[in-house]
C-alpha cells in the first residue's frame, strides 16, 4: 500500500460522520396512515432542530401521494416515496429490501419506526444486514450532545427503565411505542420537497405472497376515547366493567395483572409492559395504581378510580376516587348513566 493510499483510508470519514438526518418511516395500508406515524414525526421534529439536521419521511406502498403531502404537513422537510404495487399489500421481504437499500445508500443518522405489528416485522430485515442499532419497544426518545440517541425502554418487567445507545454504527433505529407521543396537528402551509426513490424489489423475487387477510375484532385501546381498565382487585369476574363500559360506550383495558392471569386477551394491556392511551375517561377498577401501569395512563383526560382500599395508589392519579366495592358501585353508576337510578344516591 502506497503511502497516498494509506493517507486516504485514514481520512475517510466513518459511518457515524457520513450519517446525517432523522427519518420517520410513514406506515399507510390502503390509504390509512397508523397514527403512531404522525407522532413519531413531531417527535422527529424535535430530535431534528436540537441535531439541526433534516426531518425526512419514508413512504412505502401504493398510490401513496396523499400520505407524503401530509408528511410534510406534518413536519418533514423531505419525503422519499416508494410507490410499486408490489407493496401493497404489506409484505416483509419488499418492504425491508427497500428500506435497507435506501439506508445503506443515504445512511441516516436516526430512523424510526412505529412499534407496530408491520414496523416489528421488518425492522430486523434493515438493521441486522447494515449492523444498525436496533432498540424495540422505545417509550422516550432524547439525543445528546454527541448526537447519540437515547432511546429509553422498560426492561426487567418495567421495573426499570433502561437507556440504549449506539455509539459504533447508523442509522440508530428504534420501533417506538404507540401512543407515548402526541401527534401535532398539520401545517398547510408548510413546505418540503418529495422524491420519488426507485423501487429496488423485483415481484419475480420476492420470496412471500398473502393468500388470506385476517383482521383482529379486537378494538385498538389507543384510540378509544373512554376505557373502563379492569385489575387484580375484580378477581377475573368481569361483568360489571363490561356493563359499566357499555353504558359509557367504552372499551374494556386491563392491568398487566389481569392479563397475567387470563382473564384478558393482552391487546387491551395498559402500561409499561402494554401500550400508553390518551382517553377522555379512564376509569380503574380494583387497580393498585403501580408506577408500571400510571406510566401508561398517565396522561388521560379525566381518572375515575373504584377501590376497597383508600390507600391504593391509584388515587393519587385519579381526578375522582371513589372507596367501595367494585362490584356494587359500579353497576350502580351504569344504572345511573342508563338512567335506571338516582345519580345522587350512587354515591352515597
Amino acid at each position: 500500500m502506497t503511502d497516498a493510499e494509506t493517507g486516504d483510508a485514514e481520512s475517510a470519514p466513518s459511518e457515524v460522520d457520513r450519517a446525517s438526518d432523522v427519518w420517520v418511516f410513514v406506515e399507510e395500508h390502503a390509504g390509512d396512515v397508523m397514527p403512531v406515524s404522525w407522532e413519531l414525526l413531531t417527535e422527529g421534529r424535535r430530535l431534528a432542530d436540537d441535531l439541526g439536521d433534516d426531518l425526512v419521511a419514508l413512504v412505502i406502498g401504493e398510490g401513496v401521494g396523499d400520505a407524503a403531502d401530509e408528511a410534510i404537513a406534518r413536519g418533514a422537510d423531505r419525503v422519499l416515496v416508494a410507490d410499486d404495487p408490489v407493496f401493497e399489500p404489506y409484505r416483509a421481504d419488499p418492504y425491508g429490501t427497500q428500506f435497507r437499500e435506501l439506508v445503506e445508500e443515504r445512511v441516516p443518522s436516526i430512523a424510526l419506526i412505529g412499534g407496530t405489528h408491520t414496523g416489528r416485522d421488518f425492522a430486523g430485515r434493515v438493521a441486522v444486514p447494515t449492523h444498525a442499532g436496533l432498540t424495540a419497544d422505545v417509550t422516550e426518545l432524547d439525543v445528546d450532545e454527541d448526537g447519540q440517541l437515547l432511546a429509553r425502554r422498560p426492561a426487567f418487567g418495567g421495573d426499570v427503565l433502561a437507556t440504549i445507545v449506539c455509539p459504533e454504527h447508523r442509522p440508530q433505529m428504534a420501533t417506538v411505542r404507540a401512543g407515548v407521543f402526541e401527534a401535532a396537528e398539520p401545517d398547510l402551509d408548510r413546505e418540503g420537497d418529495v422524491e420519488r426513490v426507485d423501487t429496488v424489489v423485483d415481484e419475480a423475487e420476492t420470496l412471500t405472497d398473502v393468500l388470506e387477510r385476517n383482521v383482529s375484532d379486537t378494538a385498538d385501546i389507543i384510540d378509544a376515547d373512554r376505557l373502563v381498565a379492569v385489575g387484580g382487585g375484580t378477581g377475573g369476574d368481569l361483568g360489571p366493567a363490561a356493563e359499566l363500559a357499555e353504558a359509557l360506550d367504552a372499551e374494556l383495558a386491563a392491568s398487566r395483572k389481569a392479563v397475567d392471569e387470563g382473564w384478558i386477551e393482552g391487546a387491551r394491556q395498559v402500561g409499561q409492559t402494554g401500550k400508553t392511551v390518551r382517553p377522555e375517561l379512564y376509569v380503574a377498577l380494583g387497580i393498585s395504581g403501580a408506577v408500571q401501569h400510571v406510566e401508561g395512563m398517565n396522561d388521560s383526560e379525566v381518572v375515575v378510580a373504584i377501590n376497597d382500599d383508600p390507600n391504593a395508589p391509584i388515587f393519587e392519579h385519579a381526578d375522582y376516587g371513589i372507596v367501595g366495592d367494585l362490584f356494587e358501585v359500579a353497576p350502580r353508576l351504569a344504572a345511573s348513566l342508563e338512567g335506571e337510578a338516582d345519580p345522587e344516591e350512587v354515591l352515597q
